[in-house]
């Protein structure tokens, strides 16, 4: 078991949850404890005995604490082999002795980053110096010393110590390792990531990413396949990753897909008017179904009735707080859905949901607008990993361009974005047609734009031809006038499309003649 007493500790944390007992804990077993700071300061005032850093190093801490722990008898004191007379003889002569236990976490750099407005020199403050290399010197000796970087580690830490009169195991001592080294890689990553961000240059020149393994999932997209959950600790935006789980079996990986597309299409239909509900139902990572209305039951019933056939089984995400009156219109019917994401559920609206279905998942992710920094999309090939700004463009009507056809009314121009923010979130090649602040049909993932514009007719069905003036958006432009002339002739009075093809003045011709209003974007959205 390779079994070391820890008779000396060096304590410096940010994080002081539950600092307290652990600290009190190892001085009950006869362990001096060093520390720094507003630490030792913490320390003292619940009258546990320490020795502060600057007696060990002979030093103050200097330049508002950047240099503290940076000196060689500490680092001394955690390096030497106690197995190598030498080693051992060089940290005598500094008048060190050796450290066999470490409690370091780091400067709160990704919470600080996560703030609004945050300043760079606010940030680079956040950037732990001396905590990181503490952590590696300690993790890098692990034949000797152990080494926690997080609260939720004191617990098992004391047990084991318990357990093994005041001494720690060889196999603790690696596995504290290990996680050690997980977190400075984490802690940098997230500083290079940052750094990348206020760069002038579009992309990293080195892109060095860090998961921590959340959970592992029954299966991937298919049973034969394996899959698991790995977070991203300082991801910017609220997420399905970081939802509360309110009710219902653990999310499946094409879940986590589904719920996750759903958030985003929400997400984008709420910042066209905050003061409204957005509603969206999703299949397969596709919204079958979006609208925007002044109450959130008849949002609810609006995106559900675009495609009731499709929503069955899917996936539902609103902006608003899924109350009693809300609940009961999801729970009204033969509705099916898997998933439900909002900001959250009130008692009278959770109960109503976790009695209608018993397995039914509710996802409570909190604020959904968007942050604001930039956030990068990554996509494995075969070997490599392709990279992409996430396209947080929103559609908005006052950045379009009338090209063909009178000037569009007020509930058209909602319509188009409406239906322009589907198709962002269709995939390519896409069609998607609204009317009166709801999807009506949708045409995702066909080859080529003509067999979208069926498609999407087809969905529509009945419903497109009662609509007084429906509104067609495509994702991307019409190559050719065939498939703007299949959506007039199903009755569409208004279609809106990036522009950018050869043949845009055939398409602006035909819409001129027809007298149908043709808005051009001047954006494209594909999603492969």
């Amino acid at each position: 078991m390779n079994l070391v007493s820890i008779k000396r500790a060096l304590i410096s944390v940010s994080d002081k949850r539950d600092l307290i007992p652990f600290a009190r804990a190892l001085e009950e077993m006869g362990t001096q404890i060093i520390s720094t700071g507003g630490t030792a300061k913490a320390l003292k005032e619940a009258g546990i005995a320490v020795v502060p850093i600057e007696e060990v190093t002979g030093l103050p801490e200097m330049m508002d604490g950047r240099v503290k722990t940076l000196h060689p008898v500490i680092h001394g004191a955690l390096l030497a082999r106690r197995d190598e007379p030498s080693h051992m003889a060089a940290l005598s002569e500094l008048g060190g002795q050796p450290i066999d236990l470490v409690c370091v976490n780091l400067y709160p750099f990704e919470q600080t980053i996560m703030k609004d407005d945050i300043l760079p020199s606010d940030a680079i403050e956040q950037i732990d110096i001396g905590g990181p290399t503490i952590v590696r010197s300690a993790a890098k000796n692990f034949d000797s010393v152990a080494v926690l970087t997080s609260p939720e580690q004191y617990d098992f830490v004391v047990n084991e110590l318990t357990t093994n009169d005041g001494q720690t195991t060889l196999e603790l001592r690696r596995k504290l390792a290990a996680a050690a080294f997980t977190r400075t890689a984490q802690y940098d990553t997230a500083i290079s990531g940052w750094m990348s961000e206020i760069s002038p240059k579009p992309m990293p020149d080195t892109l060095r990413l860090a998961y921590t393994l959340e959970q592992t999932l029954r299966y991937g997209e298919n049973p034969h396949q394996k899959a698991a959950l790995y977070i991203d600790s300082s991801a910017p935006e609220p997420g399905v990753v970081s939802a509360k789980s309110r009710h219902g079996k653990p999310l499946s990986y094409n879940n986590m897909l589904d719920a996750s597309a759903a958030l985003e299409v929400v997400r984008d239909l709420n910042s066209l008017n905050e003061n409204t509900a957005s509603a969206t139902v999703v299949k397969h990572t596709n919204p079958c179904g979006a609208a925007i209305a002044s109450d959130g039951p008849t949002a609810i019933e609006m995106a559900y009735n675009c495609d009731s056939l499709a929503a069955f089984g899917g996936i539902v995400a609103i902006d608003t707080v899924v109350d009693q009156e809300i609940a009961t219109a999801m729970a009204a019917g033969n509705k099916f859905f898997e998933v439900i994401v909002a900001p959250e559920f009130t008692e009278d609206g959770f109960k109503i949901l976790a009695d209608r279905w018993s397995n039914v998942r509710l996802l409570s992710v909190g604020n959904m607008s968007y942050h604001g920094r930039r956030q990068l999309n990554c996509r494995s090939i075969p070997g490599g990993l392709l990279v992409q700004e996430h396209d947080t463009k929103t559609p908005r009507a006052e950045n379009w361009q009338l090209a063909a056809g009178p000037e569009p009314t007020k509930q058209m121009v909602g319509d188009a974005e409406i239906a322009m923010i589907v198709t962002k979130h269709l995939k390519s090649n896409a069609i998607a047609i609204a009317h009166s602040g709801a999807l009506l049909g949708a045409g995702p993932g066909q080859v080529d734009r003509v067999s979208a514009c069926h498609l999407a007719i087809s969905k529509a069905g009945d419903t497109l031809k009662s609509a007084a003036a429906p509104v067609a958006a495509s994702d991307a432009f019409f190559p050719f006038a065939d498939g703007p002339k299949i959506l007039i002739d199903a009755g569409i009075k208004c279609i809106i499309q990036p522009g950018g093809s050869r043949r845009d003045d055939e398409t602006i011709a035909l819409c001129e003649k027809a007298g149908i209003t043709l808005l051009m974007t001047g954006v494209r959205h594909f999603r492969h």
